[in-house]
């Protein structure tokens, strides 16, 4: 047996109990010492970290733990594997570059399983502040770009020529280039999206034709994740959302409102000023709507009646806040029809504007 791998290690010797018994002795050792002191520290340092308020770092050190035990693990069996054969393995020529391989794999490995993290806990990246809309997006661009860089820098420990490697995906690419470039126009939206900002994740977004309406979940390289009003799901192309308007509903500090009520032309001018007045002097007097702008005045009249234009700003994006300040405007209105004896009438019996012929 021992003389078949000869050919990898000259000097290999057949090992003896002793040596098995080391190597093993070796082995469990190290696992216990992972077990019992690598790992409470490394843990005990991520909440050290977590304490000091760089939860990030906490993260990424409990993100590594995993390929540096399996380096740790792999170190372990190449020791035990040399004290078998009595050749420090780690100077062997031939195995030198497969054990470097591996090596490098851990590394990448690490970096990978720490944007995968931040990938599945996106707010952690951001220590509590908004979320980033670049941030899962690069995340992935970013997890792809490190397996891209681990695959040509082990294919580098092997001496393979990439240059041909490299050719051909140069003219592969090109030729699909043509066959996915709607898939392309949707990554490209996305990375536009990103670099914009208009929105971020958790957003409530609307478009300018309103067939987009709900709250942001996901971006991704394809497509954007949003959920509507009615609790469903729908994947928005990022192509279609960067060539439409797209209004960012969560921004929004004030919500406008607007009334019209439409009233006879038998009023007369006098009561019509003095309802116009008492219904604009409640507005300005209601602690949630803004004092900056309101509007209570007639802007349309017709042949048997007059269209009266309530419009006002409610301090608040609660859409329940709104709608319940605006009930009390309306019942404000109504108090004061009754009070100066308006009389309302249906905006749909026919009635023409008098620019309408």
């Amino acid at each position: 047996m021992w003389e078949s791998i000869k050919w990898l290690i000259p000097s290999v010797t057949a090992p003896t109990v002793a040596d098995g018994l080391a190597a093993a002795a070796i082995i469990v050792v190290g696992l216990l010492v992972i077990r019992f002191i690598i790992r409470p520290l490394l843990f005990k340092i991520a909440d050290l970290f977590n304490k000091k308020d760089h939860p990030v770092f906490g993260d990424i050190t409990k993100s590594v733990y995993p390929s540096i035990r399996n380096a740790i693990i792999f170190s372990l069996i190449v020791m035990a594997a040399s004290l078998l054969v009595e050749v420090w393995l780690f100077d062997n020529a031939k195995l030198g570059i497969y054990i470097d391989s591996v090596y490098v794999f851990f590394a990448f490995k690490a970096l990978y399983d720490v944007l995968g993290f931040y990938l599945k806990n996106p707010h952690r990246f951001e220590t509590g502040k908004d979320q980033d809309i670049l941030t899962p997006f690069f995340l992935r661009m970013s997890k792809v770009a490190v397996m891209v860089i681990a695959m040509f820098t082990i294919a580098s420990l092997w001496n393979f020529n990439l240059n041909g490697f490299l050719t051909a995906i140069g003219l592969t690419g090109v030729a699909l280039a043509f066959g996915i470039r709607d898939t392309l126009a949707h990554i490209f939206g996305g990375m536009s999206v990103a670099l914009d900002k208009p929105f971020q994740i958790g957003d409530w977004v609307m478009s300018s034709d309103e067939k987009i309406d709900g709250t942001i979940q996901d971006i991704n390289l394809r497509s954007t994740v949003i959920q509507t009003s009615d609790k469903g799901t729908v994947f928005v192309p990022n192509s279609y959302l960067v060539n439409r308007p797209i209004y960012n509903l969560s921004n929004r500090t004030e919500r406008k409102v607007e009334h019209f009520l439409h009233i006879s032309n038998e009023n007369s001018e006098e009561s019509i000023v003095k309802f116009l007045e008492s219904v604009r002097e409640q507005i300005s007097l209601h602690p949630k709507i803004s004092k900056k702008i309101i509007h209570v005045a007639m802007d349309e009249l017709m042949p048997t009646s007059c269209r009266i234009l309530i419009r006002y700003f409610v301090e608040t994006n609660d859409t329940n806040i709104m709608l319940q300040v605006r009930q009390e405007i309306l019942f404000v209105a109504k108090h004061y029809c009754e009070v100066h004896d308006i009389k309302l009438v249906n905006p749909n019996d026919g009635q023409y504007a008098w620019n309408n012929g």
